[in-house]
């Protein structure tokens, strides 16, 4: 039983470590592991649990999904995983946001939209493709900044969808 603590209490150690790190704090040194997972086991383990603990915040998943995708592990492991999210929780979701909200201090105040019909271009006589026109007025530190893009219809696709995945993300963080 004392093994089975003991292994309980170093992968907890690990894991608060592994919080810290995703909290902007000192994350865990390989060294200290390095006699029990080789370099690339390591680093697929510091991925895994990162991953691991900002979808289960971030998605507020529950309790019995974080181990159906700790299947794998051992017991002990599943246990000290489960124990550190639910008492760091609140700690990953205030780090979450604190990253998603400095990823940008630039807000939208307006914009304004032209959709254009390319005829030819300077390489092909025949083009016929539609264009949007995209206007942004962008306020960054007190200061409005004007943003022009020309985008096919592939590349509105793509922003639509960035936009879609961003407004998810801060649906879920709300």
């Amino acid at each position: 039983h004392s093994s089975s603590s003991c292994r309980f209490t170093r992968h907890s150690q690990l894991c608060h470590r592994v919080v810290d790190g995703l909290c902007g704090r000192e994350p865990p040194c390989r060294s200290d592991y390095s006699t029990t997972w080789s370099l690339e086991e390591w680093l697929q383990l510091l991925d895994f649990l990162t991953s691991l603990f900002r979808l289960a915040v971030g998605n507020d998943i529950p309790d019995e999904e974080v181990l159906a995708k700790l299947s794998d592990a051992d017991h002990s492991h599943a246990e000290a995983v489960l124990s550190v999210l639910r008492a760091r929780w609140e700690e990953i979701r205030r780090a979450l946001l604190d990253r998603t909200s400095s990823i940008s201090s630039a807000t939208l105040q307006d914009f304004d939209w032209q959709l254009k019909l390319a005829l030819s271009s300077d390489k092909i006589s025949s083009l016929n493709t539609p264009l949007l026109s995209l206007c942004l007025d962008v306020r960054e530190n007190g200061a409005l900044r004007p943003i022009t893009m020309e985008l096919n219809r592939e590349e509105v696709s793509t922003l639509i969808s960035s936009l879609e995945a961003a407004n998810k993300v801060v649906l879920q963080l709300k």
